[in-house]
């Protein structure tokens, strides 16, 4: 029997291929932007119970965040490590795995980003951050590649084994810069050998700004790896298997290939996240770089909704929230972890606005 199909091959205005796009486009923006407009709400009520103006503190975090042009400056250094770790948990999202070891791919970046710079003191400088990112990225992806392979080789959840991950990491750090890396010069002080003094000057100041590079470095990971995952055969079948992993199969897409490399791309970014943040600051590893950073990027990764290029204006948003937590404690005498009270539920309201994706009729398609 002939079958005649009227449907154009193309997506046009009146096809329904077109309207799905924006739709999912236009309602995860809202629900999105009402997640935290609720969540905004919420912490104004617990400001308000703790004793404090609550329109006091929204005016201090706009002028701490983003108010003046200093402050401004403040917000994208502190977004910079976001970006990075972001991708970490983004990636592997598109596969459907929740993947929150970004702070022990984090840590074991820095110390091998540490060691490698120790050993390049004298080298130029390019070469020996080139160097140190490769380590760095080594080290990380390997971490976050084990939980994938724990995942597809032995059927371990990868949420419970990257978490219990993070805790071997750090632990395996603390060992390594009280015992076998730690400097002979400062026996009390449980750091590594220090870098080349080379390497710091030649990542900061960025075109001039008080911003580290480590901010354009993360802008350039995110707009790469969006084209990967966009505009490419990886994307698309990483899509393919996320999405259904039974056609995957029968398409003869390798899930196992494919989580891998993204658990490994994701654990890289993070890995590069933690040479920043030690070249950038003691340009040494010690044992306070575990502060939350790869914790923050499932945040990130989460309000992006996994989409490598809107993590950029998140982490500006998260960075801004946690450069006002100075100002919030010198104007109205706040504790400094206020802020990180409102990540928290910005992060709970986010979870808790999944169960309104694909239920409001105003982005439903309509049947012919």
């Amino acid at each position: 029997m002939d079958i005649a199909y009227s449907a154009p091959l193309l997506p046009t205005k009146t096809s329904r291929a077109y309207q799905l796009i924006p739709l999912r486009a236009i309602e995860s923006l809202v629900i999105t932007a009402a997640a935290i407009l609720v969540s905004l709400g919420l912490f104004g009520l617990f400001v308000a119970i703790s004793g404090y103006d609550a329109f006091a503190t929204y005016s201090n975090i706009w002028t701490g965040s983003f108010g003046k042009w200093f402050n401004v400056q403040s917000s994208l250094t502190r977004a910079a490590p976001l970006l990075l770790t972001g991708l970490c948990a983004a990636l592997p999202l598109r596969l459907g795995l929740v993947i929150i070891g970004g702070e022990g791919a984090l840590v074991l970046g820095a110390v091998a980003a540490a060691v490698v710079g120790h050993a390049m003191a004298g080298a130029p400088a390019v070469a020996s951050l080139l160097c140190m990112a490769v380590a760095a990225g080594a080290a990380g992806g390997a971490w976050i590649a084990l939980s994938g392979a724990l995942r597809q080789f032995r059927g371990v959840n990868e949420t419970i084994s990257s978490l219990l991950l993070n805790y071997v990491a750090i632990n395996i750090v603390l060992h390594l810069v009280f015992g076998p890396l730690n400097d002979p010069l400062k026996p009390g002080d449980p750091s590594t050998l220090p870098i080349g003094t080379n390497v710091k000057p030649m990542l900061a100041g960025f075109m001039g700004w008080n911003v580290h590079w480590g901010f354009a470095i993360g802008i350039v990971a995110c707009v790469g790896l969006y084209v990967l995952m966009n505009h490419t055969v990886v994307g698309f079948a990483s899509s393919v298997v996320g999405g259904n992993p039974r056609a995957g199969k029968v398409a003869g897409l390798s899930a196992t290939r494919l989580t891998l490399l993204l658990c490994f791309l994701g654990g890289a970014c993070a890995g590069l996240a933690g040479m920043i943040e030690m070249a950038i600051g003691a340009e040494r590893a010690n044992d306070k770089m575990a502060v939350g950073l790869g914790y923050e990027g499932i945040l990130v990764a989460f309000l992006a909704r996994g989409n490598p290029l809107a993590i950029i204006p998140v982490a500006i948003f998260l960075g801004g929230i946690k450069a006002s937590g100075g100002l919030l404690q010198y104007r109205q005498n706040m504790p400094n972890s206020a802020t990180t009270v409102l990540q928290g539920i910005i992060f709970l309201t986010v979870l808790a606005a999944e169960t309104f994706y694909g239920r409001i009729k105003l982005f439903q398609r309509k049947e012919a």
